[in-house]
């Protein structure tokens, strides 16, 4: 029994030793925004930083528009309208993405940041197409129509002004583009962020 509360001990000493090691040099911490501009939607990120001079994303975007096909004369129809619109035909782009950036400090309290984060995103674009008049009355929509998808990818610019108040948490404000051969996409995004977001000694 004595044995088991020794290496039990021994255990927890060595995990708390290596996580303060570690928290010395490396920041893990989880982001979401939403985003607003030619398109609108939310953004989830996975975010490393060493010693609060450069950083790793790994990510998912989802934007989403008004079609730009979409006719005139379209009508979402009384149900849909009272779902909110939540199942009328959209512009949409999804991305999983990869930045890396380079952090500048803005204070000396480390509380304001710079991170200028850029990267590569393999997007999945979907928008409707073949509109089709339909004889439905005003409970359903006037059109029907398919999703035409196309794959490409994007370049990524998403400098980030990051205000981590304390070592757990923050938000941030971030302009946004995103380029690829078919789309381009830009706004800015408020959100926060959640976990280690500072180190102890840098």
């Amino acid at each position: 029994m004595k044995r088991s509360l020794v290496i039990l001990f021994l255990l927890i000493v060595g995990f708390n030793a290596a996580n303060a090691q570690f928290a010395q040099n490396n920041a893990i911490y989880y982001s979401d925004g939403l985003n607003f501009g030619n398109y609108y939607g939310v953004d989830v990120n996975l975010n490393y930083v060493y010693k609060e001079k450069y950083s790793v994303k790994v990510g998912y975007i989802y934007n989403r528009r008004k079609p730009k096909s979409q006719p005139d004369d379209y009508s979402t129809g009384l149900a849909n309208a009272l779902l909110f619109g939540a199942t009328s035909p959209h512009d949409r782009m999804e991305n999983y993405q990869l930045a890396i950036g380079k952090i500048y400090r803005i204070n000396e309290n480390r509380s304001i940041r710079l991170n200028l984060s850029f990267g590569l995103a393999y997007t999945v674009i979907r928008e409707p197409e073949n509109w089709q008049k339909t004889t439905s009355g005003f409970l359903a929509e006037n059109y029907s129509w398919n999703y035409e998808k196309q794959n490409t990818v994007s370049l990524v610019i998403n400098p980030r002004i990051e205000f981590p108040f304390t070592r757990v948490y923050g938000f941030s404000v971030s302009p946004m583009v995103q380029i690829n051969k078919d789309r381009t996409c830009f706004g800015i995004g408020v959100g926060q962020m959640i976990g280690l977001l500072r180190s102890r000694d840098y």
